[in-house]
């Protein structure tokens, strides 16, 4: 009942919206400072990237066939299909205009495929916290009812104990009384009073 709260850091929060930007802009400057660096026009990085990035998009492939796929395994791989494919195509090219569209065009598809595990990030959230609260509203309700039955067992027993003092009070009055006599009563019919009263009197 009593959990303690905790606030994310803004940093947090934010970290997972700004991590494909993030992705995307790194592999864009990193191809750009490697066509700085002689990849421009180079035609062996460039078969080298197109191989790595047909060999990462056939391992997504495979990964997500049959029964056994891994959806994070097969989405791995074709990112990084994507990302090998970004940075030969910025590291390759001699301007900066393809590479920019490409890196729009990865940030947006990056984002579509992200918005779709978010949303059910969301709902697996939001259907924990019914959950939750579902069973902490039955929790507390049988915490009342509980609370209640013990509450009216505490009056029966008090009400029993008030009972019982004050039928002692009477017995113990009436035998006080003048000219009271239990065997008259018992003549007469009368219940028997219990030995302990007969012996006080």
């Amino acid at each position: 009942m009593n959990e303690q709260i905790i606030a994310r850091h803004w940093l947090a929060l934010i970290a997972p919206k700004a991590a494909p930007a993030l992705a995307t802009s790194t592999v864009l400057i990193l191809a750009r400072i490697w066509n700085a660096n002689g990849a421009e026009h180079s035609l062996g990085n460039a078969v080298l990237m197109t191989a790595l990035s047909l060999a990462a998009a056939v391992a997504g492939a495979c990964a997500s066939i049959g029964r056994a796929g891994d959806p994070v395994t097969a989405g791995t791989a074709f990112a990084a299909s994507g990302g090998l494919a970004l940075a030969g195509v910025a590291g390759y090219a001699d301007g900066l205009s393809l590479p920019l569209l490409l890196w729009v065009l990865a940030t947006t598809a990056a984002y579509g495929l992200a918005a779709r595990y978010w949303r059910a990030d969301r709902r697996d959230n939001v259907a924990h916290e019914r959950h939750v609260s579902g069973r902490r509203e039955e929790h507390a309700h049988i915490e009342r009812v509980e609370a209640l039955k013990a509450g009216a067992q505490i009056e029966v027993a008090r009400t029993g104990a008030a009972y019982a003092e004050q039928l002692a009070t009477a017995l113990l009055t009436r035998a006080a009384l003048p000219g009271f006599d239990p065997t008259a009563l018992h003549a007469a019919g009368l219940p028997e009073l219990p030995a302990s009263h007969r012996d006080a009197t």
